[in-house]
């Protein structure tokens, strides 16, 4: 459990790093946008083949690997419809949409914990099932983080929050994720590898409804076609570390 724990706050870590390189160094709009394409990239691939490819092999069918893709997708999808009616649906945009008093703190928050969720289960539940975690994965969650902090704090920062709150915003969001990976720990000791099968596939799920309605988009905006070439970057970074994990 202390694992679980621990190896989840890790992989939260990022996000107080990228706060951190967001409050010491000014980033081109395009060059946020660069590498949240290389985060998408690396988050794809994440979901293709430690994610999918592994609920297939624990799944002794279809139904549970399909059910949980699409179960994912429509819970994120409602999960962000409802952030954005609360003010929380430009949380990734480096410009500054959120400004004080716009968008809601909270929704902001809830938001950003929304996303990372899915992704923390996994490392827990990983480390249940395989008896350590897996170095690709954790390295994708790792990795995504960064440009998706980076690029939350320059707009939070744009829309007038001071540097403390910002800090203070994403260290929660870092023990969030650490919690999550506990639950993902504990829930499911005694599930079946169907279960497992289909919460793999469910945090796939999410993740791909969350790169399409929110990271990529905003990648395209500021970095253009040269982002095409920065996700397939990233997919290949994370597939040669899963290849040598």
């Amino acid at each position: 459990m202390g694992a679980a724990f621990g190896w989840g706050l890790l992989a939260g870590s990022s996000l107080v790093i990228g706060a951190v390189i967001a409050f010491l160094i000014r980033i081109p709009l395009r060059v946020i946008g660069l590498i949240m394409g290389f985060g998408a990239g690396v988050l794809i691939s994440a979901v293709a083949f430690d994610l999918v490819d592994e609920a297939a092999a624990k799944s002794t069918g279809h139904g549970a690997l399909i059910a949980g893709i699409f179960s994912g997708c429509l819970v994120f999808f409602g999960g962000d419809r409802l952030i954005d009616h609360l003010g929380g649906g430009d949380r990734k945009r480096a410009t500054g949409a959120d400004k004080e008093g716009g968008g809601s703190p909270l929704s902001i928050v809830l938001g950003t914990v929304l996303d990372g969720i899915p992704e923390s289960m996994v490392i827990g539940l990983t480390i249940f099932e395989g008896g350590a975690v897996g170095a690709a994965y954790l390295a994708a969650v790792f990795i995504s983080n960064l440009p998706e902090s980076i690029s939350a704090t320059s707009g939070l920062l744009a829309g007038g929050w001071k540097k403390s709150r910002v800090l203070w915003m994403w260290i929660g969001i870092a023990l969030v994720s650490a919690l999550s990976s506990l639950a993902g720990y504990s829930l499911f000791q005694d599930s079946s590898p169907g279960v497992v099968a289909f919460v793999l596939a469910f945090a796939g799920g999410a993740i791909l409804t969350m790169l399409a309605n929110t990271m990529m988009p905003e990648a395209f905006e500021h970095g253009g076609k040269w982002v095409g070439i920065m996700v397939t970057l990233g997919f290949a970074v994370a597939f040669t570390i899963h290849l040598l994990d």
